[in-house]
């Protein structure tokens, strides 16, 4: 009898490669061929079939252009009525008071609101508060973050927790407390009332911004750290030029709440700017109200609203822009 044939290692390796080729075969043309779970997740309400037929077109489309006119009517419509009142006269706007200018249009009350009311004076105010407010914001919420993030003592997970338990307390219960820091501050230092410090220094210590910021840290890639540590970064070099350039969609995010909390701000520029020649907008309206005819008034709300709503056109790009890690990481 003869001895059984035993097989190559030339055709074992053939056989391996094509067992293996048509695996790998079966495997990409299943990674190729459509999910149930994405066609699944291509399907609407209507359709394609029902969208193809003329009714069901015309109904969506109205249905789209119905939805489109009502939010534009309650986006927009409180300004755009603002807007009218402020160049109609005061018994036009108590009268008919949606009506479009019934006995003609009064351009004089826009002048008068501007020189009378000092929109202009009270607008470089608001500037000026704004401005500290956003930097001495983004100045505590970077580094804090920074420390707390990326250079991370051994006491962070302590000052971690009492960065958060701040949040847990109200606004108000801090209103007593920091007025009478900022009438006698400690040491000595003289009083910082009807001046701008008494606006940017509680602004300063914002906890959700130093959270938001640190949360935003924490998941920025280590590797560029360690690497820029190795070259001989230091902790100053390191965040000036590594940590902020990366960093940029949370800065603009910062900026953006900064901007908004100080720009609407009442009661707090209200109890530490008692004199007029200091006050922001949002606090010196509301007093001359009484004193103002209506339409004067109106005019001057008009105007105050306009110069934000132009400011934000004008720095769209600088706000909402989100810009990546730039290929810091190559993978």
């Amino acid at each position: 009898m003869s001895a059984p044939l035993s097989t190559s290692p030339v055709r074992e390796g053939m056989r391996g490669s094509l067992s293996r080729r048509n695996v790998f075969g079966r495997a990409k043309r299943r990674s190729l061929s459509p999910s149930k779970g994405d066609d699944l997740a291509g399907r609407t309400i209507v359709s394609d079939s029902e969208r193809r037929r003329p009714g069901t077109r015309l109904s969506m489309s109205l249905t789209h252009g119905f939805l489109f006119v009502s939010l534009v009517v309650a986006g927009l419509g409180p300004i755009l009525w603002l807007a009218k009142a402020a160049i109609t006269p005061t018994q036009d706007t108590l009268t008919q008071p949606f009506a479009l200018w019934p006995n003609g249009v009064d351009w004089a009350n826009l002048s008068t609101a501007w020189n009378d009311i000092h929109i202009d004076q009270y607008f470089l105010n608001t500037i000026v508060i704004a401005a500290g407010a956003w930097l001495s914001q983004l100045f505590v919420a970077t580094t804090a973050g920074y420390a707390l993030s990326v250079l991370r003592p051994k006491y962070a997970p302590v000052l971690n927790a009492l960065v958060l338990a701040t949040l847990f307390i109200p606004g108000i219960v801090l209103l007593v407390p920091l007025y009478l820091t900022i009438v006698r501050p400690p040491f000595g230092a003289p009083s910082m009332l009807n001046t701008y410090l008494a606006v940017w220094l509680p602004m300063a210590a914002n906890a959700f911004n130093i959270l938001l910021v640190k949360r935003f840290f924490d998941n920025l890639p280590r590797e560029v750290f360690e690497a820029a540590q190795t070259d001989g970064a230091g902790p100053f070099r390191l965040f000036w030029s590594v940590v902020l350039p990366m960093s940029k969609p949370i800065l603009g995010v910062v900026s953006v709440f900064a901007i908004i909390a100080a720009w609407k701000d009442y009661l707090w520029p209200k109890l530490v700017l008692p004199d007029p020649a200091v006050q922001p907008l949002s606090v010196r309206l509301p007093d001359v109200q009484s004193q103002t005819e209506l339409d004067v008034f109106l005019a001057a709300l008009a105007i105050a609203t306009l110069i934000p709503i132009a400011m934000f056109l004008l720095f769209q790009s600088v706000f909402l822009r989100s810009a990546g890690l730039g290929g810091a990481v190559k993978g």
